[in-house]
């Protein structure tokens, strides 16, 4: 079993939380079951997690629900923790650069804070 956590910034504001109260109730209801998924079961298709090449070791956790498309971005810590860091809602067939280089901004914050304690 893999733990999912979100990122908080240093004073102690939490995006993925921002991200998840704009959805709608059913689309928030398709985040949390796949989070469900990513959490509880020992192997995960790409459909729901992926690696993007070319990072700093970001993931992507992938939702559809209906007709819309969501993202959201993150990392993983001591192999089963999963850091979500930010989330969006996917219009193009790529992860925007900038939503990446977001993803890889805080995940280098959230390793200095923890290594500074």
């Amino acid at each position: 079993m893999r733990k999912v956590i979100y990122y908080k910034t240093s004073d102690g504001e939490c995006p993925v939380d921002s991200f998840l109260n704009s959805l709608s109730p059913k689309q928030f209801e398709k985040v949390v079951w796949v989070l469900a998924i990513i959490r509880d079961l020992p192997f995960i298709s790409n459909q729901y997690l992926k690696k993007l090449r070319g990072t700093d070791g970001i993931w992507e956790v992938r939702i559809d629900a209906g007709s819309d498309t969501f993202r959201l971005l993150g990392f993983f810590d001591k192999g089963n923790i999963v850091v979500l860091t930010n989330g969006f809602a996917k219009k193009t067939g790529k992860t925007p650069l900038g939503e990446i280089r977001l993803a890889e901004q805080r995940k280098n914050d959230y390793e200095k804070r923890k290594r500074n304690g």
